[in-house]
């Protein structure tokens, strides 16, 4: 079924999944008018309880995302323009890191610059073994502006973001695996496949227990350690009274697969 698509940006639910797919050929360049029906996109599936889970990918074989919309780089006139640009971005990917069903980026191709940023602002990275990875904003005299610079060194670690900042250099699906930036490298013609099996495995969960795990983990990252413990006893003392919990528990010792109602 097919919900909330735009000109540029394809929404499909179907067993409990929605793909969300980028497409604006030939690279799938992020311009205004798809940022802003990926928005759209986002708000829609965050109100669909048909859609438990997300895929987010890009139309055709070449690219996931090659990066932001270069012409209109080109057109920005002023600083305001270009911090309402960067504003822009920066908005709909902290919707996809904060929305409450988990978001996995299944990266079919090119991910550079702002398709990047928008991988790492998902929950799980999907990635085919010939994709290529980077942040080349340097190269045309910029610095990343979608979060790139803010994300990359928390998932790689900071000298290694600093130098693929810094020399704007791609790399391998394989060295962006050993790094931790993708959970699982597969092959080309795989990656849509892959990403929609791991989101059927984690649609099966109950959604209440989905939620609270990735609102605890994101507000926890942010957390002294013991402040963190603490809103987790507290998100396990809600779920604890939840029917799912006591589906889960009860499915367990009947040695059954559970059944959960979402509640």
């Amino acid at each position: 079924m097919a919900v909330a698509s735009g000109e540029n940006v394809k929404v499909a639910v179907e067993d409990r999944v929605a793909v969300v797919t980028i497409d604006h050929r030939p690279v799938n360049a992020l311009n205004r008018q798809t940022l802003q029906e990926l928005d759209r996109a986002l708000d829609a599936i965050a109100g669909d309880p048909a859609a438990k889970v997300v895929v987010i990918t890009g139309g055709g074989s070449l690219a996931f995302v090659a990066g932001a919309d270069v012409k209109e780089v080109s057109q920005l006139g002023s600083v305001e323009a270009a911090k309402e640009m960067a504003a822009l971005g920066q908005s709909v990917f902290l919707k996809i890191q904060r929305l409450s069903k988990p978001v996995i980026a299944a990266i079919n191709g090119v991910c550079l610059g702002g398709g990047c940023e928008l991988a790492m602002a998902c929950h799980l990275r999907i990635s085919g073994d010939r994709a290529r990875f980077g942040q080349p904003e340097i190269n045309l005299g910029i610095i990343p502006g979608w979060g790139g610079t803010q994300r990359l060194p928390r998932l790689i670690g900071r000298a290694k973001a600093i130098e693929w900042i810094l020399t704007g250099d791609m790399v391998t699906a394989q060295e962006a695996l050993r790094l931790g930036l993708v959970n699982q490298v597969v092959p080309q013609d795989q990656v849509l496949k892959a990403a929609k099996n791991l989101a059927r495995k984690i649609a099966a969960k109950g959604s209440v227990a989905i939620r609270e795990s990735l609102r605890a983990i994101e507000e926890g990252l942010h957390l002294p350690l013991e402040q963190g413990l603490a809103r987790e006893a507290d998100a396990f003392g809600r779920i604890a009274a939840t029917e799912d919990c006591r589906e889960g528990v009860s499915a367990f010792l009947e040695k059954r697969q559970p059944q959960f109602k979402d509640r």
